[in-house]
């Protein structure tokens, strides 16, 4: 195993700063980052709770290749995430085209969805691990105006379901249940619970404020 001050390495394998700076408020730095580049096209029929799991894990087997070849890392912790906006069985897109999130924002007005995050965490034994978080949500009813002032933002570029709940759109939520980091991106609790748990080293005075909501 790769040491670095004593301890072992983490790679996270994600570009995302969301996920990036929850770790850090969890005082976790990752040692490298290694983005896993893959087909997030959900396949027909696909359950959002199933689409979260298969990708997570497709993208930590893909950084998993990456780090094999690098010797500064090898026989790191991987760290990989997925997160799927779903209304009923219905995934919404990752937004990248302005009616594509204008068509988001219309179906999540005045109605709940969920979010759910899966990640996937490889073990310097190159054993995989597992875990699903979900969280509920509902909008309030959203005006043509908060529609055009929220694309007009900008925010919605690249997030799953059209919005950044870490942003403006913090405002549309009437109720939440669950995790708050869930739905940024990283579901902080079950992400910091699972690392120690594998024998990564944790601060465990952070277990009880690794999650907000």
């Amino acid at each position: 195993m790769n040491l670095m001050l004593g301890r072992p390495k983490l790679v996270l394998a994600s570009g995302s700063p969301r996920r990036l700076a929850l770790l850090n408020q969890a005082g976790i730095e990752p040692d490298a980052l290694r983005p896993a580049d893959v087909d997030e096209t959900p396949r027909r029929g696909e359950l959002p709770r199933a689409c979260a799991n298969r990708l997570a894990r497709a993208k930590a087997e893909a950084a998993l290749k990456s780090v094999q070849l690098d010797d500064d890392i090898r026989g790191s912790f991987i760290l990989a995430a997925d997160t799927v906006v779903a209304v009923g069985r219905r995934i919404l897109p990752k937004a990248e085209l302005v009616d594509e999130a204008a068509q988001c924002l219309r179906l999540l007005s005045g109605r709940n969805h969920r979010v759910y995050t899966a990640i996937c965490l490889v073990t310097p034994r190159e054993a995989f691990r597992q875990r699903l978080v979900e969280t509920r949500v509902r909008f309030k009813r959203l005006s043509e105006d908060d529609i055009e002032a929220y694309i007009g933002s900008g925010e919605w570029r690249s997030k799953a379901g059209g919005y950044a709940v870490q942003g403006i759109a913090g405002s549309f939520v009437v109720k939440m249940v669950g995790s708050y980091s869930n739905v940024v991106g990283l579901p902080l609790y079950e992400t910091v619970t699972l690392l120690g748990g594998e024998g990564f080293p944790i601060r465990y005075g952070w277990l009880n404020t690794a999650t907000v909501g």
